[in-house]
């Protein structure tokens, strides 16, 4: 179901909501003066109204259905271009031995990689992955590159793990993975506008052509270095069927989630430049602090620059009994019909996601509509990991690390002024 069409249905759901909710009213009047005849006339009207909500409120169910179906098959498929090429295409079950050492690095899982790393440090099958690190620029103290098919692991993209790097432009890491790299962009900043700084002039017969051409500026990406760390028990770790799920969901979670923040709210000094702050995003001012108005909303809505990618709504969930409650000038509720289904998929038809990294209710960024296309990521070096026994040699407790490098900014420079020349929208815009 297109986007208009959904639009539509529940602007329709609305309507026959508060048309539902009316007449009832009337029957309640109706039975309290004791007209039955009333009532049940009233009652016969309601009831073709009422099948129509449950109509309607089946196809905006379904439509949520169908919108989950295809932002999971966008994440697989975000998923499977981050994820490094095996030397020979060929289905996971039917690898050679040789392709499958190649893959895991000789290791039965990524346990007893982690538990040979902490152990057994002359193992031979470390030495080809400190030997790349090296040559990477990791340094002595380093540690070795993950295997290919335990990075995959840990660096898979879960539906509702991370919002922004599925929907953003991901640059990957290339041959020179941590080497910056610039990006020509129009410069469409300030007065230059969509046009990015090119003017249009009717020229009479005989009169001097103008000359005009586009302004450009460089987005320069470096990747930068990132760690996240987490401590075992050393009798926790010699288990390596028990240690490798627990610390590859530990650290998979604490990327994901680093990421995210960074890529919202970074301030580009040694991390990535968030949007959330950034030159570009819109500030749309609250009706009254600490709450969220339906005008507010409406505000935002009016203030998106789409025209590519796929806008979502990401809000704390403190924003929720806010939201849940919005009335219009009727005060009528406007995104909250029932309390059977929760709350709805979309907003304004854009796809509504919690997000527990952004500021709490009251706050500058509680609520944000974004279109994360206008976001680009670059990847660096593969993920390294190390373990170290010295820090907590005492407690029997080994420290665990990963490294990997990224960097990322927002495409624009300034909210992008329109052909009207007065109007400007932002792909982020910022319940202030």
């Amino acid at each position: 179901m297109d986007p208009e069409e959904l639009e539509r249905i529940v602007k329709e759901l609305e309507e026959t909501t508060r048309a539902v909710q009316e007449m009832k009213g009337q029957v309640a009047e109706a039975l309290k003066t004791v007209d039955t005849r009333v009532a049940a006339a009233l009652e016969e009207q309601l009831r073709p109204q009422m099948e129509r909500q449950e109509e309607l409120q089946r196809q905006v169910a379904e439509a949520k259905t169908q919108a989950d179906a295809a932002q999971k098959r966008a994440d697989e498929a975000a998923v499977v271009a981050m994820r490094p090429p095996m030397t020979e295409a060929a289905p996971a079950g039917q690898l050679s031995p040789e392709q499958r050492a190649e893959r895991t690095g000789g290791f039965a899982s990524f346990g007893e990689f982690v538990r040979t790393i902490r152990f057994e440090g002359g193992d031979p099958r470390l030495a080809p992955l400190h030997d790349r690190a090296l040559s990477m620029g990791v340094g002595a103290g380093g540690g070795f590159l993950v295997p290919p098919e335990f990075a995959e692991m840990l660096t898979a993209i879960q539906p509702q793990d991370a919002i922004v790097r599925p929907r953003a432009q991901v640059i990957p890491a290339g041959d020179s993975p941590d080497a910056s790299v610039t990006i020509p962009a129009d410069d469409q900043g300030g007065a230059k506008g969509v046009y990015s700084g090119v003017n249009v002039v009717w020229t009479g017969e005989g009169a001097t052509k103008h000359e005009t051409e586009p302004a450009l500026r460089q987005l320069e990406l470096a990747p930068k270095e990132v760690s996240a760390y987490t401590v075992l028990s050393d009798k926790l770790l010699r288990n390596a069927a028990a240690a490798g799920p627990y610390v590859e969901n530990k650290l998979r979670q604490a990327i994901l989630a680093a990421e995210d923040v960074a890529f919202i709210s970074g301030t580009g000094v040694a991390q990535p430049l968030g949007f959330l702050g950034h030159a570009s995003a819109v500030n749309v001012p609250r009706t009254a602090p600490g709450l969220i108005a339906y005008a507010d909303v409406i505000d935002m809505y009016a203030r998106l620059l789409i025209r590519q990618g796929s806008p979502v709504w990401i809000g704390n969930p403190t924003c929720l009994p806010q939201l849940m409650q919005m009335v219009d000038a009727g005060n009528h509720v406007v995104w909250q019909p029932n309390a059977r289904e929760g709350e709805p998929p979309t907003l304004m038809g854009f796809p509504w996601l919690r997000n527990e990294r952004q500021p709490v209710l009251g706050t500058a960024g509680d609520l944000m509509l974004v279109n994360l296309s206008f976001y680009v990521i670059k990847d660096g070096a593969a993920m390294v990991i190390d373990v170290s026994q010295h820090v907590k040699f005492l407690s029997n407790q080994s420290v665990i690390r990963a490294v990997w490098n990224v960097d990322g900014q927002p495409t624009l420079s300034s909210p992008l002024l329109l052909e009207d020349g007065a109007t400007t929208q932002s792909p982020f815009v910022v319940l202030n």
